[in-house]
């Protein structure tokens, strides 16, 4: 676990200062004494790491991703174990600026970013380094800090922009171009980085930084902004290129087993290009306690779906179905099959452990790996932005009907299925609209609870009439009822910026909607 866990002794040195911007820098003993060897700087990287699994329950990693981002969206709710007001805020879309999840993700956002700001400014004046090794070190540190900075722009929109140690107290917002510009400018030094570590996805690399440039700039060409709206074409093609580049690396694949993905014993598989690594003992994923606290019975544990709907309108010819649902789990304790009446989400159930006895099922999953970005995101965002930048192409075609045709792949028995409902599994002959829309249906069946649901929803620009539209009714919602529907308006397609980071900087203005107002705001017609 060296590569996510940061040593007792650096924990010492590293540590958390307030919520406030301006982090406590590192001591007078790290500017003089520490960056005075490899290891030294490794420790520090490992810091940076570290942070993504900080917190536990409110860890950006470990629960606030999946909270944040499938918690605001029609089809995950707040279940009957949930005694938070926190969750269920998310939940019901009235989240608070004191919303702990949204200020544990502002603080440990920065506390990562500033961590690799030390890194960065040491590793620069370390003369000592070979060129070489110096540059990887700074570049790694750039790779994590741009993934700080993309999460923090899509959650809160503009941020202030810190490159410094000691920087930030009274720093007023950037804009989201300018947040942008520094997440490619990052990302593409991490270029630089070795292609692959032989088993490893959880450490920064160039493959990992050209997928999620293809991502970043698939993001940047829907945000509206005055940049994004003059260059939508050219951040299509680049979001094209960058995706292609993974392609032809010929590193990756799609795994032939969907559920794979998410298995303890597969883990740094060839699908995976970027993860989060998790071991229960030392920084479990908590979303595996929060899907399967309680077992097997039918009492809500604190994620569940809105309904069953989303598990019965899925093909069961479609792997996705039974991968990303559990419906019916074998209970090793009775030796048959329970059935839910709601679903639990299958991904974070870990069918090898969940018999262990000193688990008790409760930490079912808590060894299972936050996936980042895996090969299936890449060839869905080539899709996406090919038919976007030029209509439905040959080239939109064979990446998505990759992903199709691995989605009704049998594994067992080896044979290539077709829909239930006799229609062809290869997409083609579609309008832009209809390919956009079987894209749009296509990351909705293969991403569920991977973080990914309410940014997609936002990007679009369909978040209030997709969630109105789509969220079940109460008379089809078994147990906890939830009031996403009324609530959700466009103030949602951001999160408030914590209270305590403007009380702490008063020249950080708040996101439009939190502080009363009313009516569109800065959201045109475009926004739905």
């Amino acid at each position: 676990m060296k590569k996510n866990v940061i040593y007792i002794f650096a924990a010492a040195l590293l540590l958390n200062s307030c919520a406030d911007l301006d982090q406590t820098s590192l001591s007078s003993i790290d500017r003089d004494n520490f960056y005075k060897s490899k290891e030294d700087i490794e420790t520090a990287i490992n810091g940076i790491y570290q942070e993504f699994t900080v917190d536990g329950f409110y860890g950006m990693f470990n629960n606030q991703s999946i909270y944040i981002n499938d918690l605001q969206t029609d089809y995950v709710k707040a279940g009957a174990q949930t005694n938070s007001a926190h969750i269920r805020e998310l939940s019901n879309f009235a989240v608070q600026p004191t919303n702990l999840f949204v200020g544990y993700a502002w603080e440990e956002h920065y506390t990562a970013i500033n961590r690799a700001n030390v890194v960065i400014d040491k590793v620069s004046d370390a003369a000592w380094l070979d060129e070489q090794t110096q540059k990887n070190y700074i570049n790694e540190a750039r790779f994590l800090r741009a993934l700080m900075y993309f999460n923090l722009v899509r959650y809160f929109g503009g941020v202030p922009i810190v490159l410094h140690d000691g920087e930030g107290e009274g720093a007023p917002r950037n804009t989201i171009d300018e947040v942008f510009e520094q997440i490619v400018n990052d990302f593409t030094a991490a270029e630089s980085l070795p292609a692959t570590y032989s088993t490893r996805d959880s450490k920064a690399s160039s493959s990992a930084a050209s997928a999620l440039l293809s991502k970043v700039y698939l993001e940047w060409a829907q945000t509206s902004t005055e940049k994004s709206k003059l260059n939508q074409r050219d951040y299509y093609q680049k979001a094209i290129d960058y995706a292609q580049k993974v392609i032809d690396s010929g590193k990756y694949r799609l795994l032939d087993k969907f559920i794979d993905n998410w298995s303890v014993d597969k883990k740094n598989g060839p699908e995976h290009i970027f993860s989060i690594e998790h071991d229960r003992s030392v920084n479990g994923n908590v979303t595996g306690h929060c899907t399967f606290a309680t077992n097997w019975s039918n009492s809500e544990p604190v994620l569940l779906a809105t309904s069953d709907r989303y598990y019965e309108q899925t093909d069961p010819k479609d792997q996705r179905r039974d991968g990303s649902w559990a419906k019916r789990i074998y209970n090793p304790n009775t030796s048959s099959d329970f059935v839910f009446d709601i679903p639990r989400f299958r991904k974070y159930i870990d069918s090898l452990n969940y018999a262990n006895p000193s688990s008790s099922g409760n930490a079912a999953g808590q060894s299972t790996n936050t996936t980042v970005i895996r090969y299936a995101e890449v060839l869905l965002i080539k899709a996406e932005a090919e038919n976007e930048l030029n209509g439905p192409t040959a080239a939109a075609y064979d990446a998505i009907n990759q992903v199709r045709r691995r989605a009704y792949w049998s594994p067992y028995l080896n044979i290539q299925n077709t829909p239930s409902d006799g229609s062809s599994l290869e997409l083609s002959g579609l309008t832009k609209e209809e390919f956009r829309e079987r894209l749009r249906e296509e990351r909705r069946l293969e991403f569920v609870l991977e973080g990914h649901r309410w940014f997609d929803l936002k990007r679009w620009h369909i978040l209030v009439k997709y969630v109105k539209a789509h969220t079940p009714s109460n008379e089809e919602v078994s147990g906890t009822k939830t009031t996403k529907a009324e609530n959700v308006s466009k103030k949602n397609y951001y999160l408030p910026l914590p209270q305590d980071q403007i009380i702490l900087n008063p020249n950080l203005e708040q996101n439009w909607g939190y502080s009363g107002e009313t009516g569109d705001g800065p959201y045109d017609s475009s926004f739905e």
